[in-house]
C-alpha cells in the first residue's frame, strides 16, 4: 500500500487575457499578470497527482488545518473514503473549507491514480465514449465595440461560431452591471435563431435574479424559438419556483448551477421535478466523486445531466458517462483567444475539431498539459 507522504501548493504568476467585474462575470482585457496556484499529493511510490486551483481556494490555513491531517499516511487510491473524511470537515469549518478546494483535493487524487495506472481518468472511471460533441458558451454581454454589445454581435459571433464548426450555441446575456432584462434577452435571442436557423441547438443562461413572472414570460419566448434549455433566471434557493417554472413552459429548464449540497442539492430538485435537465459542476460541487453521483441519480430517473463548466475534470465525468449531450466550450467572445494556452500550460485539453467535437486526453490522468518548467521559474510562494 502506498500512503500519502506530501501534500504541497505553489502559488505562480502566469498572464490572463481577461477582467472580472464585479458581480463575476468575465469579460475580455489586455493581458496582465495573475497568481494561480497548483496542488500536488505525492504517495510513498513517488506518484504525484496535480491540480490547478486559486490560491484563494487553496489557503494554506485550509490545508494546514483540513487537508494534510486528512489524507497524511492514507492509502492514496482510496478516494471515495478521503472525499468523504475531508467532507465532514466542512461543518466545523464554518464555511472556510469549500467545495472547491474539496473537488481540488478530490480531482488532484484522481489524477495520481491515472497517472500511477497509465490511464486516463474518464477510462479508470469506466470509459463510456472517446468523443463528445461541444457547444460554445458566450461570456456576458457588454459594452465593447465589436464585442456583445448589441443583438447583431449575438447574431453576428453565432454565425462565426457554427463556421467554426459548432451545432450548438449557450448564450450569456446581458446581467449586472449591465444594463439588462427581459426584452433584452428575447431581441437577443431571436436575433440568433435568425442568424444560425432551427438545425443549430441554443440554450440560454440569463440573469439569475428575474422574479418568477418575468422568468414565465422570457421562458414562453423561448418556447417559440425552440430553444433546447433555459438555466438559471431565479434565485436556486427557491426550488419551489423552478417547480413552478417547469410545469409551465415547454423548454427544459436546466439546473440547478450554483446550489450548494453537493450531489445531495441535486436529488432534491429530482424529487421536486425542479428540472427537466438535471446540472452538476465538477469544480463547483465538490469534485468528481460527488459529480458521478449526480450523473447516476439523474440517470436512474431517466434524465440527462450535464456537465457545468470545462476543463479536464468535466471532460473526466463526461467521457466517463453516457448521460449529457454536450461539453461546455468557453467562455466565448469575439475578442478572446480560447484556443492558446496560457503560459502555464504546454496545451489546451479540448481541441475543437472540424465536426464540432472535443475527443477526450489520452495522456495519463486528468490529462493537462503542464508547463512545470514555468511555473518553476515563476513560483510566488510555497507552503
Amino acid at each position: 500500500m502506498a500512503v500519502i507522504e506530501r501534500v504541497g501548493v505553489t502559488v505562480f504568476a502566469t498572464i490572463t487575457k481577461s477582467v472580472v467585474d464585479g458581480h463575476g462575470h468575465r469579460h475580455p482585457g489586455p493581458p496582465r499578470e495573475v497568481n494561480e496556484a497548483l496542488l500536488e499529493i505525492t504517495d510513498s511510490d513517488g506518484a504525484t497527482g496535480y491540480c490547478l486551483g486559486a490560491p484563494e481556494t487553496l489557503r494554506e490555513s485550509m490545508i494546514n488545518a483540513h487537508v494534510r491531517p486528512v489524507l497524511t499516511g492514507q492509502d492514496s487510491l482510496e478516494r471515495e473514503r478521503l472525499w468523504h473524511a475531508l467532507a465532514r470537515r466542512q461543518r466545523g469549518a464554518h464555511g472556510h473549507l469549500t467545495d472547491r478546494l474539496l473537488s481540488t483535493v478530490d480531482q488532484a487524487l484522481w489524477d495520481l491514480a491515472g497517472r500511477k495506472l497509465g490511464l486516463p481518468v474518464w477510462k479508470l472511471l469506466g470509459g463510456a465514449r472517446a468523443k463528445i460533441p461541444a457547444y460554445a458558451s458566450t461570456m456576458c454581454g457588454d459594452d465593447l465595440p465589436g464585442g456583445l454589445a448589441t443583438f447583431d454581435d449575438y447574431a453576428a459571433f453565432a454565425k462565426e461560431l457554427v463556421a467554426r464548426g459548432y451545432r450548438g450555441i449557450k448564450l450569456h446575456t446581458w446581467m449586472p452591471p449591465m444594463p439588462h432584462g427581459v426584452d433584452l434577452d428575447i431581441k437577443a435571442c431571436q436575433a440568433v435563431r435568425e442568424a444560425v436557423g432551427p438545425d443549430i441547438a441554443l440554450m440560454l443562461d440569463s440573469n439569475h435574479w428575474y422574479s418568477r413572472t418575468e422568468a414565465l414570460r422570457l421562458g414562453r419566448a423561448l418556447d417559440e424559438l425552440d430553444f433546447a434549455w433555459y438555466e438559471e433566471p431565479m434565485e436556486e434557493a427557491s426550488v419551489q419556483s423552478y417547480r413552478w417554472l417547469a410545469d409551465q413552459i415547454a423548454t427544459p429548464v436546466l439546473g440547478p448551477e450554483t446550489s450548494w449540497g453537493k450531489h445531495m442539492a441535486r436529488a432534491e430538485w429530482v424529487a421536486a421535478g425542479a428540472c427537466d435537465i438535471l446540472r452538476v459542476g465538477v469544480v463547483g460541487s465538490g469534485g468528481i466523486v460527488p459529480a458521478l453521483k449526480a450523473v447516476h441519480t439523474a440517470e436512474s430517473f431517466n434524465m440527462g445531466c450535464e456537465i457545468h463548466g470545462n476543463g479536464s475534470g468535466a471532460l473526466a465525468v463526461i467521457g466517463a458517462t453516457l448521460c449529457g449531450e454536450w461539453y461546455e466550450r468557453g467562455l466565448l467572445h469575439p475578442h478572446s483567444d480560447y484556443d492558446t494556452p496560457p503560459p502555464h500550460l504546454r496545451s489546451i485539453v479540448d481541441p475543437l475539431d472540424e465536426a464540432g467535437e472535443v475527443t477526450l486526453p489520452s495522456r495519463p490522468g486528468l490529462g493537462d498539459d503542464l508547463d512545470v518548467d514555468h511555473i518553476a521559474a515563476h513560483t510566488v510562494a510555497t507552503w
